[in-house]
């Protein structure tokens, strides 16, 4: 009989022993690269080595209902969209890429929509991306954070289309409406503590199905009048400048010839200084001698000189000179006589 007590209580060691062996490590888990634990003790975590957020590695915690580990993956992108002003469209066609039938007016409660700042409706949704920066103000600053960011990615939407006219949400301006919608998120993150950082994100804004060929012939309006615009300015560019270097051309013959004209007047006005001196000496023989020159130089160039004897009958004769000969045609018929 003691035997058989003794042999029951070895047992039971034994088996007491594998329990807590067992419960023991069943507390034991992993956190990977990617993601942070905390471990919450009746609903309040505990700190370890480091504080209340484990890092990647083997950790320890009490079994459960004592201990729950809650992991948070920080190094995954998170994404939330808006769909509040966007038109009704199935998952089957968002997936092929096909829009609706256009309708000749929205079905409230199903089609979703926005103001413009003009009074216009236009459609529109975002995508928010963002990584977790502060695990602990995520995991107990709000329960439901992704309502919460939804919520605010509505409110960012309407707030903004009502900033902007339709026209320039829709195609002038859309890299700005994009901006001030993320910034207005931005605003809401910092001031509720979120411990989220955004990453590039895309918003999209159309205009309804309806008109959207009447956005489009007023966009392709634009585009030619800024397109005529441009060519205009080109033209304008380019006459200007050929203007400016027929101008400058001009200006630079006009100073050319002046610089000449000017030179030609000093140097006579030079040789008129020269010759005054031997002028007032003897006036007669000045006047001789410039005739006698003159003559010389006709003498030289004409090139028909005539010879009459004078009609007086002394003897001596006349001489004439063909300054204004006529140039002599040349004759092309064949055989023509001279």
């Amino acid at each position: 009989m003691d035997d058989a007590l003794r042999s029951g209580t070895r047992i039971l060691r034994v088996l007491m022993a594998l329990v807590a062996g067992a419960v023991l490590f069943s507390g034991v888990f992993t956190v990977q690269p990617n993601e942070v634990a905390v471990v919450l003790r009746f609903g309040r975590p505990v700190d370890g080595s480091s504080g209340p957020l484990r890092q990647p590695g083997l950790h320890w915690a009490l079994p459960y209902p004592m201990d729950e580990v809650v992991r948070i993956p920080v190094g995954q992108s998170h994404s939330i969209m808006s769909t509040a002003g966007w038109y009704q469209v199935t998952r089957e066609q968002e997936a092929a890429g096909v829009e609706p039938d256009a309708r000749a007016s929205l079905a409230p409660g199903v089609d979703g929509y926005v103001l413009s700042a003009d009074g216009n409706i236009v459609h529109a949704r975002a995508t928010l991306k963002y990584r977790i920066a502060d695990p602990m103000a995520y995991l107990f600053r709000f329960a439901a954070i992704g309502h919460l960011l939804e919520n605010v990615l509505n409110n960012a939407l309407a707030d903004t289309a009502g900033r902007f006219r339709a026209d320039a949400a829709v195609y002038g301006d859309k890299i700005a409406f994009r901006d001030a919608v993320l910034d207005r998120v931005r605003e809401a993150i910092d001031q509720h503590g979120l411990g989220i950082t955004l990453e590039p994100s895309d918003v999209q804004v159309v205009a309804p199905l309806d008109v959207r060929p009447s956005f489009e012939a007023v966009l392709a309006a634009e585009q030619e009048r800024s397109s005529k615009i441009n060519e205009a300015r080109a033209y304008a560019a380019e006459i200007t400048v050929k203007a400016t270097g027929e101008a400058e051309a001009l200006l630079a013959g006009a100073r050319g010839w002046r610089s000449q004209i000017v030179s030609a007047v000093a140097a006579e006005a030079d040789s008129f200084s020269d010759q005054l001196p031997h002028f007032e000496r003897n006036p007669v023989l000045f006047a001789r001698r410039r005739l006698t020159e003159t003559l010389e130089g006709v003498l030289t160039n004409a090139q028909d000189k005539f010879l009459f004897p004078s009609p007086t009958g002394d003897g001596s004769r006349h001489l004439r000179l063909q300054l204004s000969r006529e140039p002599v045609k040349p004759n092309h018929r064949e055989g023509a006589r001279p």
